[in-house]
């Protein structure tokens, strides 16, 4: 893969290629219009969604930092986004141009003070990954072999200004309106804005490293602060391979069950013990070693959970208070669902569909065991998620509603529910974390 020898990191220079973008796109409608005439809608729409996606990452790639993590929060969507987009946008969980040696160097030295092999035995200026925020380079210090993660430049600066940026199209995308919506951007920026921040990255990593050290068959790195600072983290070099490439290959059932059992557990862990969890559930964040243990090596995305949400948001996932119309009225009032100024066309509009989307998606917290392989399921939530994309109705009501603290938590929990059905887990126990 090609390497660059500059990122745009002013406000102008990254206006200027979203702009760029924006023109492509343009021009790709264009030609839509004009296909319309000679090919099926469906056709001239799919060709369409391929060509903005790939114009879209093209232009995201370059950019790098919030603007290309706003890409892989959204290739997380499989069930809103068109496929085009879905499948574009997840090469940026693992696999984006890294910078070339020469920045790297110069990169490196900027930040630490001290140029790599001043620091390390060896360093290899080739980077082994690539993604949004930054890449990582093999180097070894004593015995040691050495993963060492450097941000790339002007991404922590250019966080506010990408999101203004991208603040109105999301607006239209969404259909928010009134006051109030600014809390939901506040959230995204604080959220990248802390995982720029690599010294708070190494104290959660070993936080919770140390609070899930117990969780059968998951493994995690041991950190280095004297080799790490605030825009550059060093870790211990684990082998492995990434999970999409591990779910890829012909696993035994017992095995992908044994991986889907650790990544369960030490997601409920979190979520009921630690009320802190890893909200960032791509397949790049998680490694499968060669005695098939999960590793994971990323924990810039950290998001606490208040018991003001947690409390309403887990009591509707019992079936019983899913079916109590009073009961589960109030809680979507607790969290912010439904609004005292909603019209009563708006309040049954969202009790409706809250009703069922709650209704299918809690369904494996009504188990004991749970099949994530199972396809109706799946199909099922990938249906509701279309039919309410291209809902009209929807459209039409203010889609400024839910607490901030469900823009993260429901990503872990698609995240995770993707990843599990990846793997085809068929026979998890639910509760199992309460045995750890």
């Amino acid at each position: 893969m090609k390497s660059i020898d500059n990122i745009p990191t002013s406000k102008i220079q990254r206006a200027s290629k979203l702009i760029t973008t924006g023109l492509k796109v343009g021009v790709n409608y264009a030609k839509y219009y004009g296909e319309k005439i000679v090919k099926s809608e469906e056709e001239a729409k799919e060709n369409l969604n391929e060509a903005n996606a790939t114009d879209i990452y093209d232009g995201l790639k370059t950019l790098k930092g919030s603007a290309l993590k706003v890409a892989q929060m959204l290739s997380m969507e499989k069930n809103i986004l068109p496929s085009a987009y879905v499948e574009k946008f997840s090469l940026s969980q693992f696999s984006v141009p890294p910078l070339s040696p020469p920045l790297v160097v110069k990169t490196f030295k900027n930040y630490f003070k001290k140029s790599p092999l001043e620091v390390f035995d060896t360093f290899t200026a080739k980077s082994v990954n690539a993604a949004s925020i930054g890449q990582v380079h093999k180097a070894t210090k004593g015995s040691k072999n050495l993963a060492v993660k450097i941000q790339y430049p002007g991404v922590a600066e250019s966080i506010s200004s990408d999101l203004a940026m991208v603040k109105p199209i999301a607006i239209k995308m969404f259909n928010i309106k009134g006051e109030g919506s600014d809390e939901y951007f506040k959230e995204v920026e604080n959220k990248l804005t802390e995982e720029t921040n690599y010294v708070l990255e190494l104290q959660q990593s070993k936080e919770i490293a140390e609070q899930c050290k117990n969780i059968p068959n998951l493994k995690f790195p041991n950190y280095y602060s004297e080799y790490s600072s605030e825009k550059i983290l060093t870790m211990d070099w684990m082998e492995g391979v990434h999970l999409s490439e591990f779910t890829s290959k012909n696993n035994s059932v017992e095995v992908l069950n044994k991986i889907g059992q650790a990544l369960w557990d030490f997601y409920m862990y979190q979520m009921h013990v630690l009320k802190k969890v890893h909200a960032d559930p791509h397949p790049g964040n998680f490694l499968v070693s060669d005695k098939n243990e999960l590793i994971v090596i990323d924990f810039g995305c950290m998001k606490e959970v208040p018991d003001s949400f947690y409390v309403p948001y887990f009591e509707l996932a019992q079936k019983e208070n899913i079916e109590n119309p009073e009961f589960f009225e109030s809680k979507l009032y607790e969290l912010e669902i439904l609004r005292d100024d909603d019209t009563d066309e708006e309040k049954k509009f969202f009790k409706s569909l809250f009703y069922e989307m709650l209704s299918l998606f809690t369904q494996p917290f009504h188990e004991e065991v749970f099949d994530f392989s199972d396809d109706v399921f799946f199909n099922r939530i990938a249906e509701l998620g279309q039919k309410y994309a291209k809902s009209t109705e929807l459209k039409k009501m203010n889609g400024n509603r839910g607490s901030k603290h469900f823009i993260y938590i429901n990503r872990t929990f698609f995240g995770l529910y993707n990843l599990m059905h990846d793997l085809k887990a068929n026979h998890i126990q639910i509760n199992n974390f309460k045995s750890l």
